[in-house]
């Protein structure tokens, strides 16, 4: 086998030029200069023999070869990391920054409760939390852009590790001048026909948002998508339609109960779950397991009268 005198930094480096097809904004990302990574990268193509890169006025394009050394240059990166990890785990306990996507129609209104707590047990982790659809969280997870991800289900990848949690009610949420905000429980049948308002196409909660509308015969209004549930909120307030809502934003965001009305659905039983994900080969699952309990005792602690325990 051919001796390749090649580094991992030489590695990452030709995945962030990859990523930003720009020498420039990779090197802003690298924290290092443009003149610096050219030079390693071309140390490295000419240790494989290869040209990874094409350099154009433009910036730089993948060759071919560039494209299809990808997957492998980023296990080899990964590994590489994963041993780092594994080895200051054992030694020392887990340490160091996290980085934890969760869903924007649960993170807002959950994580405020749960991290404090989990910067107090565990004093020598940090998390950086973005939010993103859950599909695009389990992408995320997949190709390592997150550690873990707290998401709704489901998440059906026989690569990740699924722990759940707990479910959270939806509750039906109307205007207060609305004929049904008169009622504290309604017939199934009452929802035949009515406007429901519902967020973006591509987040989950608008597949369950379409589900219920179809199985009530209720009519979903896709003109008026909202990009939050704020939107949808607001979109209530003034009278556009009604909505479903989960249970830990009215809990957090409805507290004015003059301008909204909530509603349950007699005899109906409804509610999303929630899950601690990540991928079954990273060398840090058992202490992902360890959050997955704290996040549990956590929740229960704070949520108990609010959500389902799983």
């Amino acid at each position: 086998m051919k001796d390749l005198n090649i580094s991992l930094k030489q590695l990452r480096y030709y995945l962030t030029a990859a990523k930003h097809k720009s020498l420039r904004q990779a090197a802003k990302e690298l924290q290092i200069s443009q003149p610096s990574l050219s030079a390693q990268l071309k140390l490295l193509e000419e240790a494989l023999g290869v040209a990874l890169f094409e350099r154009t006025r433009g910036g730089i394009m993948l060759t071919p070869l560039g494209k299809e050394l990808i997957p492998e240059s980023k296990a080899a990166v990964d590994a590489a990391q994963a041993i780092v990890e594994a080895a200051n785990y054992s030694t020392s306990g887990p340490s160091g920054t996290f980085k934890l996507g969760v869903s924007p129609s649960l993170g807002p209104y959950s994580l405020p409760w749960i991290l404090p707590a989990l910067r107090h047990e565990f004093t020598n982790v940090k998390f950086f939390v973005k939010e993103e659809a859950p599909l695009s969280l389990v992408d995320g997870l997949t190709d390592g852009s997150y550690d873990l991800i707290f998401t709704p289900l489901p998440v059906d990848d026989p690569t990740l590790t699924v722990v759940p949690l707990f479910r959270e009610p939806l509750f039906l949420v109307v205007n207060a001048n609305h004929p049904l905000a008169k009622y504290e429980h309604i017939e199934p049948s009452q929802l035949s026909g009515l406007d429901i308002l519902t967020i973006e196409e591509h987040h989950h909660f608008f597949k369950q948002v379409e589900s219920l509308s179809q199985r009530f015969n209720a009519h979903l209004l896709l003109d008026y998508e909202g990009s939050s549930l704020d939107a949808i909120r607001q979109m209530v307030y003034m009278e556009m339609g009604a909505t479903f809502l989960p249970a830990l934003y009215i809990r957090s965001e409805i507290r004015d109960r003059d301008e909204l009305h909530v509603l349950t659905i007699k005899g109906e039983s409804i509610y999303r779950s929630h899950a601690l994900v990540w991928r079954n080969s990273s060398p840090l699952r058992g202490f992902y397991r360890e959050l997955a309990e704290f996040f549990h005792l956590r929740i229960k602690e704070e949520f108990d009268e609010t959500v389902i325990m799983m």
